[in-house]
């Protein structure tokens, strides 16, 4: 990056910041790259599981970090549904047009009784897009919606939905201590990687699902 790509990135993250902290809690930690954007509470009222995980992530030690607590409360729609991320989402859209990130995190949240509608292996026959492969302490681990990761990001990008159980103390405990992992991270390779050490066929799985959807990785 030259040192006016640098401080372009550096205004226009001061410029988004100034705009939108007092409505979605956005914070933004460092500078530079790599870029990393992760967002909460994203629909229902997954904020009272979700957002208290991202407000207590801590700054990186390299590139920038910026975090949306809380996105949404109230009304579900799905982030399957294209007028989710225009409507209820945009401030999401808005984060990355000003920040372009090159790591991309959503964190949800689910109900024990959903499980099998999420990991089961027909979701993707039911409603297009892959099963959630599940980590450990009920962390599920899957792409992002279809619609922001091929209009919004390039192939090289890393674009990740975590689930985690409701009312599941070290399921929020292990998605806290994944999101240390992933805003230290500098690039997709890298948690590939990672992934591919300490979750072997979940790795396998997340590499097929993603080139049937976006071709080769």
């Amino acid at each position: 990056m030259t040192a006016g790509e640098e401080n372009d990135s550096t205004q226009g993250s001061h410029i988004f910041t100034k705009k939108y902290a007092d409505e979605t809690g956005l914070k933004v930690y460092g500078q530079g790259k790599p870029v990393r954007l992760f967002v909460a509470g994203l629909h229902g009222n997954e904020w009272k599981d979700t957002t208290e995980i991202m407000m207590n992530i801590k700054p990186p030690e390299r590139g920038t970090l910026a975090l949306i607590p809380f996105v949404q409360r109230g009304e579900y729609t799905s982030t399957l549904d294209p007028a989710y991320y225009p409507v209820m989402g945009k401030s999401i859209l808005e984060a990355i047009e000003a920040l372009n990130p090159e790591i991309y995190i959503e964190l949800h949240s689910y109900s024990r009784e959903n499980l099998e509608k999420l990991a089961g292996k027909d979701r993707l026959e039911r409603i297009g897009v892959p099963a959630y492969s599940i980590l450990k302490s009920g962390v599920l681990l899957g792409s992002v919606s279809p619609w922001i990761r091929k209009r919004y990001f390039p192939k090289e990008a890393l674009c990740l939905s975590f689930e985690i159980q409701k009312r599941n103390p070290e399921s929020r405990e292990f998605a806290a201590s994944t999101l240390e992992i992933l805003k230290e991270n500098g690039s997709r390779d890298e948690f590939i990687e990672y992934l591919q050490k300490e979750f072997p066929e979940q790795a396998r799985k997340a590499i097929e699902d993603y080139r049937r959807f976006y071709g080769e990785i």
